[in-house]
């Protein structure tokens, strides 16, 4: 099996956290002839096979899931409370007395992959870090295709040497969280198509590009660049299936020239994103935050507290630079509407 037997197009929708992903998103990407991708990395174990689960009630064509490679964290006291403080003036600004922290950190990357390799997706697609060649070969013994995330050229090519079957070049345009695994998250500042160049020129497997791309027109040019597909995210976060809060969904629509920027003010690691209101207040100390996914955790409260105001300013607005040309339409239009466009001369 290699990437181009998953999809009738070359086209695969992002996998986007947060509850952007439904189950009916997947489907209808993948009935489609896309391939569609399911965010597991936030999802508990039985979360993620009942999701997949969903996912195999809706269609029969393939689609992948995604996993952030990361280790359980163990900040100490002092430093949760130091995170707590830098937070204040966002979280008071809620009337709160004091903020919540959470139960846990993250979700344990090992269980997570045990089930993965259990529930078989035809592929998987992985970010935040490298796995080891060994966890590749469990995944490959369950016939399960591996894509690397690379945000730097040395990246990629420490994907290939683990055994990746392919590498998702991702640049500095595109939405949500950097997959920056190797160096300082600032340095990787590649744009797509240069990113794109670069990475096809220095590896044999399969590159998918990410970053800007919104139309047939722009699939259709990193084609030619050497990519075999692409992968868009922004693009999807408009469609009907989409489980973005509608707040969230209306930024978008109306973002027009509207700036994105990456921050860590979030999360703890750099995302792009719609600037808003948190991003400002947090602006001079983000730097000071701790690093993902103790900040993502203890921003959680903030933003579900956002979600139930249908308060936008204080959400993550995670989207690429090229939100602006975001079309609503369903996802299976979008991609009917993408292949149009790809075959247009």
């Amino acid at each position: 099996m290699d990437l181009r037997s998953l999809f009738s197009h070359p086209i695969i929708q992002g996998p986007m956290a947060g509850g952007c992903n439904t189950p009916a998103l997947v489907a209808a990407v993948s009935n489609a002839g896309a391939l569609g991708a399911l965010a597991g990395s936030l999802l508990a174990p039985e979360k993620l096979r009942h999701q997949v689960n969903d996912i195999r009630s809706l269609t029969d064509k393939p689609f992948l899931v995604n996993l952030f490679v990361q280790p359980l964290p163990h900040p100490t006291k002092e430093e949760v409370a130091h995170a707590v403080e830098l937070l204040r003036p966002v979280w008071s600004s809620l009337g709160w007395p004091d903020l919540a922290l959470p139960f846990r950190w993250c979700e344990d990357f090992g269980a997570q992959l045990d089930m993965l390799i259990s529930l078989k997706p035809a592929a998987a697609s992985f970010t935040f870090d490298i796995l080891a060649p060994q966890q590749v070969q469990r995944l490959h013994a369950a016939g399960i295709l591996v894509i690397g995330t690379a945000t730097r050229v040395d990246e990629a090519v420490a994907w290939q040497a683990a055994g990746a079957d392919a590498v998702i070049a991702s640049g500095i345009e595109s939405g949500g969280h950097r997959g920056t695994f190797i160096g300082d998250q600032r340095d990787a500042t590649l744009g797509a198509v240069e990113l794109l160049q670069a990475v096809v020129a220095a590896v044999r497997i399969p590159v998918i590009s990410a970053g800007n791309i919104m139309t047939g027109a722009d699939i259709r040019a990193r084609l030619a660049l050497g990519a075999t597909a692409v992968q868009m995210g922004t693009a999807f976060l408009v469609t009907d299936e989409s489980g973005i809060h509608p707040a969230y969904k209306h930024r978008l629509q109306h973002a027009g020239n509207a700036p994105t920027r990456l921050t860590r003010a979030f999360s703890g690691r750099y995302a792009r994103g719609l600037e808003n209101r948190f991003m400002q207040q947090m602006a001079d100390v983000e730097d000071q935050v701790p690093p993902y996914p103790v900040q993502n955790a203890l921003t959680g409260p903030i933003r579900f507290e956002a979600a139930k105001r249908g308060d936008s300013e204080l959400m993550s607005l995670w989207c690429g630079t090229g939100v602006g040309r975001a079309r609503r339409m369903s996802a299976a239009r979008l991609v009917e509407t993408l292949v149009m466009e790809m075959q247009q001369p």
